[in-house]
């Protein structure tokens, strides 16, 4: 298992290499002078020349280069140009906006989506069937924005019971500790503000969780029926197990492999694409916060977000595949 977890490690270094040569290279993939383009036509040969210095835009590339992943390595992503700040300080509550509202939606996809494809597999060509892959083949190919728009509209304004944007009531803002809401909250011990909280979460949770937890339930299903078709599967059920039993306990193990792949995978998505639902739902996110970004052209700012997003999609791939060996010892093999 240690030389596995070790072979997996290593491999992840050229793969962060590439990442910090490809976001590195934004700037240099403007066209014409980059600081020029960051500062607009109307900007003084004095500012240009300024910022070039400050970004280290007049060196070699090489050593801009090596300057940039040395910053890296010590936790330095560099300073926003619009705000003048520190954007390694700046960013973190934007990512644990985005963790917060991805955990939400994958639990949510995560638990309806492999239920339902469990029910579908074990109910095969029944109504609960075909109305469940009915209900997901729709969630595929409904646009978030409009399902957004419509949970705004029928639960927000005509029915009035779950807030329709932001993170918690701005009228008696909390004091931020983990900049994660919910347990902040809890550390705060104030049970009022966790559940409205957790009402401000409902919306946009399901709106980013729909399209996951229909490709979760397709899968879930498709793998079930295959695995449900094995010979040892048939020798539990000749020992006299239940259905229950034999689907639970030795299926779905078996099954989960495809539909852990695509869980890790769509979590990494929802980590870097959340940007519709976090504008939409005014969620201060990291989609929201490299959009704006682009709109003020803070290219450190673009840079930064796209590493951090870049990193956590490789990680949670990572674990993807250290989750693997758990539940099938032979990959590790």
């Amino acid at each position: 298992m240690a030389a596995y977890i070790s072979r997996r490690l290593l491999m992840l270094i050229p793969v962060l290499i590439g990442m910090t040569l490809i976001t590195f290279s934004i700037v240099h993939l403007i066209p014409g002078n980059p600081a020029q383009t960051i500062l607009g036509e109307s900007a003084t040969e004095t500012a240009i020349k300024n910022l070039e210095e400050s970004m280290g835009l007049n060196k070699p590339y090489p050593i801009q280069y090596s300057i940039y992943v040395t910053d890296l390595l010590q936790g330095d992503l560099g300073t926003s140009l619009r705000s003048k700040a520190p954007i390694s300080k700046e960013i973190w509550p934007y990512i644990a906006a985005t963790f917060e509202l991805t955990l939400f939606a994958m639990i949510f996809a995560v638990v309806i989506g492999v239920n339902a494809g469990i029910i579908s597999a074990w109910k095969q060509n029944s109504w609960f069937d075909f109305l469940a892959m009915l209900v997901a083949l729709i969630g595929v190919s409904m646009p978030i924005f409009w399902l957004a728009l419509m949970e705004q509209w029928i639960f927000a304004q005509e029915l009035g019971w779950l807030p329709a944007y932001g993170r918690q009531n701005n009228r008696d803002p909390m004091e931020a500790i983990t900049h994660f809401y919910v347990l902040d909250a809890m550390l705060h011990l104030d049970f009022s503000r966790i559940i409205g909280i957790l009402k401000h979460l409902i919306l946009p949770s399901i709106a980013l969780g729909t399209i996951p937890m229909a490709i979760i339930a397709r899968m879930t299903r498709s793998s079930m029926l295959e695995v449900m078709k094995s010979d040892y599967i048939r020798t539990v059920r000749a020992k006299g197990a239940g259905q229950f039993l034999v689907i639970y306990k030795h299926a779905l193990k078996n099954a989960m492999i495809p539909v852990l792949t695509v869980i890790g995978l769509q979590t990494g998505v929802l980590l870097g694409g959340a940007i519709l639902t976090e504008t939409i739902f005014s969620w201060p996110g990291i989609g929201r916060y490299i959009y704006e970004a682009i709109n003020y052209r803070d290219y450190p700012v673009i840079q930064s977000g796209i590493l951090v997003v870049a990193f956590i999609f490789v990680i949670i791939n990572l674990i993807v595949d250290l989750l693997y060996t758990y539940i099938d010892p032979r990959v590790k093999y």
